[in-house]
């Protein structure tokens, strides 16, 4: 058997060509070589793709946090200065916020870039049943290029119509204005409109501070004491059946106002609520005849004169008729009345005498003085200007002495009667609080003796006379009530009537000054069936001096009352001065 050779390695073996004297190819290196050109094809293919993904993730960078994605150039031009710089806050004396401002989005659309409006209008709808199908459709079927769908969504709204993936509804960033306190302060706050302008109240007075959005607005108003102002006039309300109220408190040195409230009112979140009586503000819009009350100004303007002396006093025993008119007194005592019991008593025969002798002019110069005479100083858009006669007769300076043909706002009033007791100087009204150390402005018009005279008979007329259920024990209550018919045509409603009463405490050493006024109120079992000021408005500023005097730290104390006036004034009393003794006399 023939032996046979055994086969080379594959390695070696070779395959050339006839004629080819080359060198040996070598598989390794072809190997190599591919192996090379593959990595470095995957090297450039994951560099183009980390460049790529690195330029996606700059870009959602950009559009998510150095710019405003939702908010495209067509939003932005719709968008008004202060909603895109912010707006301010406004506090209250001590800090506590009363408005604000936080982020919302509001969804608006591109009608050229919706393919179905049916469809999208359908979808919508199903995530925001508040809109309706037919005016959503009708949006985005119109031939502009914006149209707001739903304003100030809330997060899972935001979250829900966002998830609905339709081409060309879009979100625009905001502020909503939000008043954590409701109702409360709502008249002074006011409101704002959609683009974040304030339209009423302080949103509007100071607008343009707001608008800056840098430091917050500081109002002097005290919250705690608005809330207890606002309780106490609510449960008035509510007892008495009237038709609405109003209430302050007044610091008496500053002219700052602590407390405003009017009612109805209405809820600042809610501005479609602020229509209607709830809209009316009635401590500075609404003037009212208020009665009683403006027998302090007649008798501070008497005394401050020189045209009457407290031991001095005149005949209440018989009405008054002139012209077509007569003055009468509610259960009057029919006798003469000494100058304190004029006020005690409420005497409207006697205080008309009074105004006579002081006269037409000089009345008019004190009651100017008095800041009677012309729209209230204070900050707020909504103020009403005084109902006064065109032609001043003696008739009105009559019945003008006891509140009747003349009427102003109640923030005049209260501080007119902040005049009265702080030593007889006038200061502006005002819903700012006044630096600490920037003196308040002000003007003396009462002599400072007269303002004492007026604290003592305040004082009296809450012991002994209409205001005793104003007394607050502990505090040193003095005030007046006022109770007037309404004004109706030329005429007056004997069945409407406005209750108030005026009073400062402690009113030796007075801080505050406290109206409540009661709008048509309708007596009860309870007042005996009496809607006066003193049963219905008295009771008021009661509750609301003995809450709000140990949140000012005012601390109660006992001590012996002011006596009626003794038989030394008593005896006196049928002096009546000489008449028009005061009438070449300047008011301060």
């Amino acid at each position: 058997m023939k032996n046979l050779a055994a086969p080379a390695p594959l390695a070696a073996a070779v395959v050339r060509p006839a004629g080819d004297t080359a060198h040996p190819i070598h598989f390794e290196g072809i190997r190599k070589q591919a192996l090379d050109t593959g990595r470095t094809r995957l090297l450039v293919a994951g560099v183009v793709f980390s460049l790529a993904f690195l330029a996606i993730a700059g870009r959602l960078v950009d559009l998510a946090v150095l710019k405003r994605a939702t908010e495209p150039s067509l939003a932005r031009a719709t968008a008004t200065p202060t909603a895109l710089a912010g707006r301010a806050d406004i506090v209250d004396r001590n800090g506590v916020i009363l408005a604000t401002s936080l982020p919302v989005v509001s969804l608006y659309a591109n009608p050229g870039s919706i393919l179905d409006p049916d469809e999208a209008a359908r979808r919508l709808v199903d995530v925001l049943p508040d809109l309706t199908y037919a005016e959503v459709k009708a949006k985005l079927e119109s031939e502009s290029k914006f149209v707001w769908l739903r304003r100030n969504l809330t997060p899972q709204q935001h979250y829900d119509v966002n998830r609905l993936g339709i081409p060309g509804f879009q979100f625009q960033r905001a502020e909503r204005r939000v008043y954590p306190h409701g109702r409360t302060a709502a008249h002074v706050l006011g409101t704002t409109d959609v683009d974040g302008r304030g339209i009423s109240g302080a949103e509007r007075a100071f607008d343009a501070e707001l608008g800056g959005g840098t430091k917050p607005v500081k109002l002097a108003i005290d919250i705690r004491v608005q809330d207890v102002v606002r309780n106490a006039l609510g449960a008035a309300m509510v007892e008495f059946r009237a038709v609405g109220a109003a209430g302050v408190v007044l610091d008496v040195e500053t002219g700052e106002a602590l407390a405003m409230v009017s009612l109805p009112d209405f809820d600042a979140n809610e501005p479609t609520s602020a229509v209607g009586d709830a809209a009316f503000n009635r401590v500075t819009k609404g003037v009212y005849e208020m009665g009683s009350t403006f027998k302090l100004f007649t008798t501070a303007m008497a005394l401050d004169s020189g045209t009457v002396g407290l031991r001095d006093g005149y005949d209440a025993s018989k009405p008054i008729s002139i012209a077509r008119f007569t003055i009468t007194d509610y259960k009057g005592k029919n006798r003469w009345l000494s100058v304190p019991e004029i006020l005690v008593y409420s005497s409207n025969i006697g205080t008309a005498k009074m105004a006579l002798d002081v006269g037409t002019e000089l009345q008019k110069n004190y009651l100017a003085n008095f800041g009677m005479l012309a729209p209230s100083p204070i900050e707020l858009p909504e103020v009403g200007a005084p109902l006064v006669p065109a032609t001043w007769r003696e008739i009105n300076t009559m019945t003008i002495s006891y509140g009747h043909g003349v009427a102003v706002s109640p923030i005049q009033l209260a501080s007119g009667v902040a005049m009265l007791v702080n030593g007889g100087v006038l200061h502006p009204a005002t819903v700012l609080m006044r630096a600490a150390d920037v003196p308040p402005a002000g003007k003396r018009v009462l002599a400072e003796d007269t303002s004492k005279q007026m604290r003592d008979l305040m004082r009296l007329v809450v012991l002994h006379g209409t205001g005793k259920k104003a007394d607050a024990k502990g505090y040193d209550v003095g005030g007046k009530t006022g109770t007037a018919d309404k004004l109706q045509g030329r005429g007056y409603r004997k069945d409407s009537r406005v209750a108030s009463f005026v009073g400062a405490f402690p009113v030796q050493d007075p801080r505050y000054v406290v109206f409540a006024m009661i709008d048509e109120p309708k007596g009860n079992a309870r007042t005996f069936n009496y809607a006066t000021g003193g049963w219905v408005a008295a009771p008021v500023v009661r509750q609301i001096v003995e809450r709000i005097a140990p949140m000012a730290g005012i601390r109660p104390i006992l001590k012996d009352d002011l006596p009626m006036p003794g038989q030394p004034v008593l005896a006196s009393a049928g002096r009546k001065p000489a008449s028009g003794g005061g009438e070449g006399v300047a008011a301060h």
